[in-house]
């Protein structure tokens, strides 16, 4: 739309994932030179995890496309499969045409190609994406197969990519096994501004700008701003601002530009819109059955607490009294808070009986 009036090759904000425009922050070198090690010295299992919008998708396409010919990728995009059907995606990823059989079948097909393909190839490679949406059963699996190994050599390397909640689940005690087999590990977070700034004047080179002040010094402040730093809200933004200008013949992109198109996608700055974990309910302090409940469920409290499943009834009565007491602390905390809100003397707190001290 606006090529001709920025005199530009092509869109350089585009949000698909596009390799040509990979900006190599720290961040973005480091996670791509572990990648590298990991595949090329044969190293087994990386993680990458990131912020919805970090760049991760774009970074493994990068790397996709400097891979030499003899490494083999299965590439795994849609991740919410069941164990069939991930096993099924596997080998059509690896070129083989088998969509029935069991899943000890297709576990059986997929072991015998790693084990004949391997002396033919540098490399075997498995890479899934958004890999946060797997299911437990298939997580095994993935297990499973990166299990495969000569007596030197792994035969497949597993990168597995995905958002935040990766790194969570994969720190769960269901999944100390898995997690054991990880050799490195990385987070990609957003840009710094001086970064910001730096990804920006690199997307507007790749796309043919002739020159830097395409984007006025004013406006990069108001961006961070806006975007923390996410490439993919960076790109969003930029493009809006542009189409902006361009409507409104404007040959440079000022403060006011981005402010009208922050206006147009109707957003509040980043720190507002971050996303917040949600907050577990807790339950009633005087369900006993819903607070055993909620320790069955954590073993890994429990085992914090050296307390086995079968002393929990023994120690009901103690977590009620202690629930008690936490009752009576938050309402006087409670009414301190309100006092001191409406600006009132405070009332004298109730004296201790002797004896409870």
């Amino acid at each position: 739309m606006y090529l001709d009036f920025f005199k530009l090759r092509e869109h350089p904000f585009e949000l698909t994932p596009d390799s040509d425009f990979l900006y190599l922050s720290k961040a973005h070198a480091r996670a791509k030179a572990y990648l590298d090690y990991a595949i090329w010295n044969r190293d087994g299992f990386v993680v990458i995890t990131g912020e919805v919008g970090a760049g991760k998708t774009t970074l493994i396409q990068k790397f996709l496309s400097e891979r030499d010919e003899n490494v083999v990728v299965a590439k795994i995009f849609q991740t919410q499969l069941s164990e069939t059907e991930f096993l099924q995606s596997v080998l059509n990823e690896f070129g083989i045409k088998q969509f029935s059989g069991s899943k000890v079948e297709l576990m059986d097909a997929l072991n015998n190609f790693l084990v004949n393909k391997f002396p033919q190839s540098s490399q075997l490679v498995l890479i899934v994406d958004e890999a946060q949406n797997l299911s437990d059963a298939v997580l095994e699996e993935i297990r499973m197969l990166s299990g495969l190994e000569t007596r030197k050599e792994k035969i497949l390397h597993v990168v597995l990519v995905g958002q935040p909640e990766l790194k969570e689940r994969l720190e769960s005690p269901e999944h100390a096994q898995l997690l054991q087999r990880v050799r490195l590990r990385f987070h990609l977070g957003g840009l710094s501004e001086t970064e910001m700034r730096g990804y920006i004047l690199h997307r507007l080179r790749v796309a043919g700008a002739a020159h830097g002040n395409l984007f006025a010094d004013n406006t990069f402040p108001v961006i961070y701003q806006y975007t923390g730093g996410m490439p993919r809200l960076i790109n969003t933004l930029c493009d809006t601002a542009m189409t902006c200008a361009f409507v409104d013949e404007l040959p440079t992109i000022t403060a006011n530009v981005i402010k009208t198109a922050i206006e147009e996608l109707q957003w509040a700055p980043f720190k507002r819109r971050v996303r917040v974990a949600p907050v577990q309910k807790t339950p009633a302090l005087g369900d006993h059955q819903e607070l055993l409940k909620l320790l069955r469920d954590n073993r890994q409290l429990l085992a914090m607490l050296g307390v086995k499943l079968g002393q929990l009834d023994a120690i009901t009565p103690a977590l009620t009294g202690m629930a008690h007491k936490i009752i009576a602390i938050e309402e006087q905390v409670r009414r301190i808070a309100n006092h001191v809100e409406s600006g009132t003397a405070l009332p004298k707190l109730p004296q201790a009986k002797s004896g409870n001290r």
